[in-house]
Parts: structure tokens; C-alpha cells; sequence
């Protein structure tokens, strides 16, 4: 079967990451990249043998592009998906999916007129750790979800904030920490305990005077269903500390996965240093497997490039998707969740007063 033919929208840090996962794959290839900066796009294309072109519909028209990837800064993720859509392209955006629900909303409209897909990347749902906590959901062993916990404590520097001039400031970025580092352990959290209704939040700059946004932030939460939900994430501790997503069940039984550990992975700029392992595990018959759980997975770990290597599953089950005519594991809609939580969280810190989730 042909290979689905994908270009990249964005040339930055992670595109590049994005062009390493494509290249290891057997059912796609990357052969174009668009922008409006030729300089950097023309650099990039000759990096990686590509064709370069300054819009999705010409990578569409002359480069015969299937698929896309965008990779622009956050504001720019509403505009350039909804371009590439118009263009009969796929759409596979990079986190957050957007800024605001109601740029998700015109976005996941126009895939839908366009009869396209659109997914969002949130590479950490393959991770063998985090798999295992959505099976023990799905079987019913970890029992109803009744509480979820984030924690994330990293750090970045000014030298992180002063590498893209869009960085740090709400008109260029959106906001900070909750934007831009939080999104993955967000999504996590809402994968495992489903829509949220209600929040309380708090968030501030508390150590980085250099920049606009947030550093921290702290939430409660109310779940649709009933559950409940603590968040705390910050980029105020050096060099990183780790980040956790925990569940516990309505039976008395915990998981929970260390998805980052040690100073936080920042694309194009480090390595990841420790492998996201299963650092909690109190289902009953099972509590003997955390420790051979780690060790396999501490093990597999130095086997891969885990700065690509989970794109890399997520653009394959891309593919997928698209030849078997269904939606992808991660969706459009998936983006919106954790996009209404953090817009849900802006708002009560904001107002000091509780957010409805809309």
C-alpha cells in the first residue's frame, strides 16, 4: 500500500523532531515542507530532502500532500489548521490545539466541511506506563475514576524564553505554563477522568520577571461524573523535578505514571533524562508488577530516541485512522477537552471565582 504523504507547516524545534519520527515509519513519508519565512523553510527543506512551498494548498497541488502537521506557535495553530483543511489536507496539529474553545470549534468545523481529519499530538498516550493505566480503567480493576491528580514541577530558563521572540508574552504565546508545558498531563488527566464541569483556580508568575505569563498554576476540579481533581503545575523549580498524573478508583485501588522525571525535556534543546515509569500501582493482585513494570520499561527506554520515538506512534496511528475511515486516537474533540480546562482555569484565576466549564 502507498505511503500517506505528509508535510510539515513550521520548520522550528520540534518540526524537526516530527521529521525523524515520519522518517522511521513504513506507511508514510515527509516530502514538503510550508511557511512563510522561504530563508527557514528553504534551510529546512534541504536538511531533510524536502520540497518547500509557502502554503498548504500549494504543498496540496504540487507535492500531491496527503497530511500535514502543524507545527507554528500556539496562536497560529487555529489559522494554519483551518488553512490546511480548506486545502483537503488532514490535519494533525501540535498542543495545545488552540488557544481558545472557539478557535477549536472553527477548527474541528472546517476538517468536518472538508470532510478531513483532525488530530491532536499528545505523544504521551503511548507511553507503556500510561497505557497501562487506561487499560486498568477500561477493565474495571482500578473501578470508577473518583479522584485525578497533576503534578508537574519543572523549570525554563530566560535563555528557553528568549529562543523564540513569541515566547513568554500573551500576545505571542497565550499564556505560559499552562499552554505551554501542562497540556500533555492535562490531557492525560481528562483521557482518564473524563470531561470536567467545574474549576477553582489560582495561577501566577512567581520567579521568571522576564516574561508575562504564568510560571504556576494551582486548580481544583469537578468532573462530570462526579469526580474530582487536583492540579498543580509550575516551571519554578531548578532543574525540573518530575511530573505525575495519578488516579485513584472508586474501589480503593491507585495508578499513576511519572511521565517526566529530572530536569524537563524541552524540544530541540535536551534529551529526556529518565523514562516514564509506573510510580504508583495498588490494584489488588497486581501490586508485585511495579517493579518489573519499571525495569522493562527503564529497559525499553534505552532502546529508543524517546524525543521522537512516541510521535512516531502517534503519526503511524494517524495513518491508520485515515485508511480505515475513522477518527484518530487523539481528536479534534480530545484537543478541545484540555483546551476548555485550561481556558476554565485562566477564567477563575482571573475572577477568583469558580469557572463552569463551557
Amino acid at each position: 500500500m502507498d505511503k500517506v504523504r505528509f508535510g510539515l507547516y513550521g520548520y522550528g524545534k520540534v518540526a524537526e523532531l516530527h521529521a525523524k519520527a515520519l522518517a522511521s515509519l513504513d506507511n508514510a513519508e515527509l516530502v514538503s515542507v510550508c511557511g512563510r519565512n522561504e530563508g527557514a523553510r528553504t534551510a529546512f527543506a534541504s536538511r531533510w530532502g524536502l520540497q518547500h512551498r509557502a502554503t498548504p494548498a500549494e504543498m496540496a497541488a504540487r507535492d500531491r500532500v496527503q497530511a500535514i502537521i502543524v507545527t507554528t506557535p500556539h496562536l497560529l495553530h487555529a489559522q494554519h489548521s483551518i488553512e490546511s483543511s480548506e486545502a483537503g489536507l488532514h490535519v494533525l496539529v501540535e498542543k495545545p490545539m488552540a488557544i481558545s474553545t472557539a478557535d477549536c470549534d472553527a477548527m474541528m468545523a472546517a476538517a468536518t466541511r472538508a470532510g478531513k481529519n483532525l488530530g491532536v499530538v499528545s505523544q504521551r498516550r503511548w507511553y507503556p506506563a500510561v497505557r497501562r493505566i487506561r487499560d486498568a480503567i477500561d477493565s474495571g480493576a482500578l473501578g470508577a475514576p473518583a479522584l485525578g491528580q497533576v503534578i508537574m514541577l519543572g523549570w525554563r530558563d530566560e535563555a528557553y524564553y528568549r529562543s523564540d521572540p513569541w515566547r513568554g508574552s500573551w500576545a505571542g504565546e497565550g499564556g505560559g505554563v499552562l499552554v505551554n508545558q501542562a497540556p500533555h498531563q492535562l490531557d492525560l488527566l481528562t483521557w482518564f477522568m473524563g470531561p470536567a464541569m467545574e474549576v477553582s483556580a489560582y495561577w501566577a508568575n512567581l520567579n521568571h520577571p522576564y516574561i508575562e505569563v504564568e510560571d504556576t498554576a494551582v486548580a481544583s476540579v469537578k468532573f462530570q461524573n462526579g469526580a474530582l481533581g487536583s492540579i498543580l503545575v509550575s516551571n519554578s523549580q531548578k532543574p525540573g523535578i518530575y511530573a505525575k498524573v495519578h488516579v485513584h478508583g472508586r474501589n480503593g485501588a491507585s495508578a499513576g505514571v511519572q511521565t517526566d522525571g529530572g530536569a524537563m525535556f524541552i524540544a530541540g534543546r535536551s534529551s529526556i533524562l529518565e523514562p516514564p515509569v509506573n510510580d504508583l500501582w495498588s490494584i489488588p493482585g497486581e501490586e508485585a508488577s511495579l517493579e518489573r513494570w519499571k525495569a522493562e520499561d527503564e529497559a525499553f527506554f534505552k532502546t529508543v530516541d524517546a524525543t521522537w520515538y512516541y510521535f512516531a506512534r502517534q503519526e503511524a496511528e494517524f495513518v491508520e485512522a485515515l485508511r480505515e475511515g475513522r477518527q484518530p486516537a487523539v481528536s479534534g474533540a480530545d484537543g478541545r477537552e484540555t483546551v476548555r480546562l485550561i481556558e476554565a482555569i485562566y477564567q477563575s484565576g482571573r475572577t477568583g471565582l469558580p469557572a463552569a466549564l463551557a
